[in-house]
C-alpha cells in the first residue's frame, strides 16, 4: 500500500501568515493553480480510495486533483484542522512573540509544551483523532496493493505522520510542515509491518 498525504492548496489567510485553525477559508487564485498543478503532477496515478477534510480549502484541492475520481472523495470529521480556538484568525507573530505557551507550537523537540489559545484543540487531542482515522480507515487495508490519498492540512497531516514515524508530541513536526499542495509518501512495510516514507518519491 502507498499512502499519498497532500496539504491543501494556499489561502489568502495562509499568504498573510494567520491562523487557520477549523475556520473555513477558501483557496485562494494562487491556491487553485498549486493545485492545478499537483494535479497534473500525479495524473498518472490511480487512487483507491481518496479522504479529505471537510474545510473547503482542502476538499476542494481533492477536488481538483482528482477530477476523474470525484466520486471516491469522501470527506472526514477526523481530518479537520486543528482548532486555535479563540486564536482562529490572528496572526502567528502575534502569538510567537508573546509570552504564551503558543510558542511552542512549532518547536521541534518541546511541542509537547503547547498550550492551545482558549477554546483550542491540543496536539495531544488532535493525535488521537487521526490516529483513529488512521487505524479504522487506512490500516485494515495496508497489506493490501494500492494506493490510498489524504487531503488535508499542516497540523493534520503532521499528526498522521508523527504516528506513522512513530514519534512523540514534542517531537510532533518531524521534518518539518509540507508545503501547500506538496506530497509526503509512505510505503506500508508487509515484513516488518511498518510504515516507511518515500526518499524524492517518483510518480
Amino acid at each position: 500500500m502507498e499512502l499519498y498525504l497532500i496539504r491543501h492548496g494556499e489561502t489568502e489567510w495562509n499568504k498573510q501568515n494567520r491562523l487557520q485553525g477549523s475556520i473555513d477559508v477558501p483557496l485562494s487564485a494562487e491556491g487553485i493553480r498549486m493545485a492545478e498543478g499537483a494535479a497534473e503532477r500525479l495524473s498518472s496515478l490511480h487512487f483507491d480510495k481518496i479522504f479529505s477534510s471537510p474545510l473547503s480549502r482542502a476538499f476542494t484541492t481533492a477536488e481538483i486533483i482528482c477530477k476523474n475520481q470525484k466520486d471516491l472523495i469522501k470527506k472526514d470529521e477526523r481530518l479537520r484542522e486543528i482548532s486555535f480556538g479563540s486564536g482562529e484568525g490572528s496572526y502567528y507573530s502575534d502569538w510567537i512573540k508573546s509570552d504564551s505557551p503558543f510558542k511552542y507550537f512549532f518547536s521541534y523537540n518541546q511541542a509537547d509544551l503547547y498550550v492551545p489559545p482558549a477554546g483550542g484543540e491540543r496536539l495531544e487531542e488532535l493525535y488521537l483523532r487521526t490516529t483513529n482515522f488512521i487505524q479504522k480507515e487506512i490500516e485494515p487495508f495496508a497489506n493490501d496493493d494500492g494506493k490510498i490519498l489524504i487531503v488535508a492540512h499542516g497540523a493534520l497531516l503532521s499528526s498522521i505522520m508523527c504516528y506513522l514515524d512513530k514519534r512523540d508530541i514534542a517531537h510532533f513536526w518531524g521534518d518539518g510542515l509540507a508545503k501547500n499542495c506538496q506530497e509526503v509518501i509512505y510505503d506500508y512495510d508487509k515484513k516488518n509491518q511498518t510504515w516507511q516514507k518515500k526518499v524524492n518519491p517518483q510518480v
